[in-house]
């Protein structure tokens, strides 16, 4: 999908000085009036001229090398895909993470159509769904085309591994606009949070989204200091096999941010990396069998579960002092589960959640969000 910005928006755009009837100084229509401040994002800008705003993904999909522009005004163009009119009254999006920033923002009833409803474990949305408002679309790897252009939907907001995304090609040349959404691919919690300002920019939320998105950041910072007082560093692995290969957190990665930022020795902490380690449970025994906590062992829901599935599990420190955490065993209503649908939106409920798991007499009062005791 290749999309770039028309080098002629329209003449008005482009007209270099507008007069007055008082002949003040001439002012360009093509002039950056204000840019939104974006503290930790790195996938996207917002830039407000005269009589359009310009969105920019400088980061659709990992490894990219191309950036995204897109003007967004209150008229329509019918004939260009990255002039979108806003704010946008019909969307379809892709990604169960998509789907708490539209509820934050109360604009979840423009929701139109998802790919794979039943992973949506929203209650709210889950109702538009069961009430016929958000229609079934198929898989997100194979949109039904039929029933998209049925909608016909203002905007799809899609999210892609690499440049080689030939549904999204089919949807444009069907004359929907296609915006991807790179918020997966952010490496701070903050930063995959402050992607509600991209949602706030389409539906003219501008400012509800900058008040959300500060409350969630204030939360999250003084959780973080909080966190700091804390007298002791408890050690934690995290992770489980699959197919004999152990995945856990590289050192830079979004997860261990978390571990850091919750005043925790995460063992492989010095490791390079933003994505995951994949090891063997030899190397993550020798290493991590006296760790004080396991966090998110796989998709295992109990110890039974843990204990049958491997003999070495139970040889950890962690396993023999029930100091086991999962998130599986929080999940909507058809199975999806809370932590891969909210946890980007609400990195301050994650970051109190370990905080708990780690150093539980620091916020006594607090209830695990996401997180559980195996």
């Amino acid at each position: 999908m290749k999309i770039f910005l028309p080098k002629i928006i329209s003449i008005s755009l482009l007209s270099v000085l507008l007069f007055s009837c008082k002949n003040e100084k001439p002012k360009s229509s093509i002039e950056v009036i204000n840019t939104s401040e974006i503290k930790y994002a790195k996938g996207f800008t917002i830039q407000r001229f005269e009589d359009y705003t310009k969105l920019t993904i400088k980061a659709p999909y990992q490894n990219s090398k191309e950036t995204f522009e897109y003007v967004l005004s209150k008229s329509k163009n019918t004939t260009n895909l990255n002039a979108i009119q806003t704010p946008v009254n019909s969307i379809v999006v892709t990604s169960t993470t998509h789907i708490p920033m539209l509820e934050l923002l109360n604009v979840e009833e423009h929701l139109v159509g998802f790919p794979n409803t039943k992973y949506i474990s929203s209650k709210k949305t889950a109702n538009l769904i069961a009430n016929g408002f958000v229609k079934e679309l198929g898989n997100e790897e194979n949109i039904n085309t039929e029933l998209l252009l049925d909608l016909n939907p203002d905007l799809v907001v899609g999210f892609s591994l690499n440049s080689n995304n030939k549904m999204f090609g089919v949807i444009e040349k069907l004359g929907i606009p296609v915006i991807l959404n790179g918020d997966w691919l952010e490496e701070t919690p903050l930063g995959r949070a402050e992607w509600i300002k991209f949602f706030g920019v389409l539906f003219k939320k501008e400012a509800e989204a900058d008040s959300i998105f500060n409350k969630i950041e204030a939360n999250y910072l003084e959780a973080k200091a909080i966190a700091l007082k804390a007298t002791n560093k408890p050690s934690v692995i995290s992770g489980g096999l699959f197919k004999d290969i152990w995945n856990l957190p590289a050192g830079d990665s979004f997860e261990a941010t978390f571990l850091k930022h919750a005043n925790t020795n995460y063992l492989w902490k010095d490791s390079e990396g933003k994505g995951s380690l994949s090891l063997n449970i030899e190397n993550v025994f020798e290493k991590g069998k006296e760790a004080d906590i396991w966090i998110s062992p796989s998709y295992y829901k109990t110890l039974e579960q843990l204990k049958n599935a491997n003999d070495m599990y139970p040889k950890f420190k962690a396993f023999q002092n029930q100091q086991i955490y999962t998130y599986v065993n929080k999940q909507g209503k058809n199975g999806g589960i809370v932590y891969f649908e909210l946890a980007p939106a609400r990195p301050d409920l994650v970051l109190k959640d370990i905080i708990k798991i780690a150093h539980p007499n620091l916020i006594k009062d607090y209830e695990f969000t996401f997180f559980e005791q195996l």
